[in-house]
C-alpha cells in the first residue's frame, strides 16, 4: 500500500482583536484554518511523529502572528501566517490558510457613530485563501452567504425541451440567490478592503441594473464587472443555487394571486456556476 497524499493542521481558530484606529475601536474576528504539506509521511505510515508540528502549536502560533501582525485588512495576516511556517520549518513545503470573517458594523448612538458599540452585519462573510510555498504565494479573496434579490427583471424562457420538461416560460419572476464569489489576485492591490469592497460593488450593480434572462448569464456579467473594477485580480469565480420563491395557489380560496404572495425555498435548488477570466 501507498500513502498517496497527506496534509494537516489546525481548523476553527477563532481569534477576536481590538484595533485602536484613529482614536476609535476596529473589532476584527476571524475563524482561521491552516493546513500544513511537507514531509510528515512518516507520522502516518511509520508511526513517527518527529517532524509533526502539533495542530495545538499550529494555534499558538495562529494566535502570535494575529497578536503582532493582524490588521483591518485579513490579506496581509494571512500572508505573514504562510511565510511563518514556511521560514520557521524547512520541511514544511506549502501552507494553506482560509479565514472566515465575522463583520461589525458601527452603531449609531444618539446620532453620533458609537467608537465601541457594534452589531453583526448579514451582508455575506468575507473569506480569503492564502496558498504558499518557498517559490509563490497565492491569494485570493471573496465572499460567501451573500443573498440577493431581483423582484422584477428577470426571465426564464426558451431553454431546453425534452418529454421531460414540465416547466413552464416565464418573463418575469423573481431571482434570488445566496452568492460565493471568489477572486485571484495577480498583484497585490494598494489596499484588500478597498479592492474586494469595489469587486461586490461592481458585482450587485450589474446584478442590480441588468436584466437577467437567466442566472447564467448574470453570473458571467458579474464576474465581468469585477473583472472591469480591479485590475489586480485576474479571475474571478461565482456559485449562484437559486433560491426559489413559489406561488402559492389561492384559487381553493376563490382568491387570485397576482405575483404577490410566494413560498420561499431552497431545495431542491439550481446550482450555477462559472469562472470568468482575463
Amino acid at each position: 500500500m501507498k500513502l498517496q497524499s497527506n496534509r494537516y493542521g489546525k481548523a476553527r481558530v477563532r481569534v477576536f482583536k481590538k484595533i485602536l484606529q484613529d482614536g476609535v475601536h476596529v473589532p476584527k474576528e476571524l475563524d482561521v484554518k491552516t493546513i500544513l504539506e511537507g514531509d510528515f509521511a512518516d507520522s502516518y505510515t511509520k508511526d513517527d511523529n518527529r517532524n509533526v508540528i502539533a495542530t495545538d502549536s499550529i494555534k499558538n502560533t495562529t494566535n502570535l502572528v494575529a497578536y503582532k501582525q493582524l490588521g483591518a485588512e485579513t490579506e496581509p495576516f494571512a500572508i505573514a501566517l504562510c511565510q511563518h511556517f514556511l521560514s520557521k520549518y524547512s520541511h514544511v513545503a506549502s501552507v494553506t490558510v482560509e479565514t472566515l470573517e465575522r463583520v461589525w458594523e458601527r452603531q449609531t448612538v444618539n446620532g453620533k457613530p458609537s467608537g465601541t458599540n457594534f452589531v453583526a452585519t448579514g451582508k455575506g462573510i468575507p473569506w480569503t485563501r492564502t496558498v504558499a510555498t518557498a517559490q509563490s504565494i497565492r491569494t485570493i479573496s471573496g465572499v460567501k452567504e451573500l443573498v440577493v434579490l431581483k423582484t422584477s427583471g428577470s426571465a426564464w424562457e426558451n431553454f431546453f425541451r425534452d418529454e421531460l420538461t414540465t416547466l413552464a416560460d416565464t418573463n418575469d419572476r423573481l431571482l434570488a440567490t445566496s452568492l460565493t464569489a471568489w477572486w485571484v489576485y495577480e498583484k497585490a492591490p494598494a489596499s484588500y478592503a478597498a479592492a474586494n469592497a469595489s469587486i461586490i460593488q461592481a458585482m450587485l450593480e450589474a446584478f442590480s441594473t441588468l436584466f437577467s434572462p437567466s442566472v447564467q448569464a448574470t453570473e458571467y456579467h458579474m464576474g465581468e464587472a469585477a473583472l472591469k473594477a480591479c485590475p489586480e485580480i485576474s479571475e474571478i469565480s461565482l456559485t449562484m443555487p437559486n433560491l426559489h420563491y413559489l406561488l402559492i395557489d389561492l384559487a381553493p380560496f376563490k382568491v387570485k394571486n397576482d405575483k404577490e404572495l410566494f413560498v420561499p425555498t431552497d431545495a431542491p435548488q439550481g446550482w450555477i456556476e462559472a469562472t470568468v477570466s482575463r
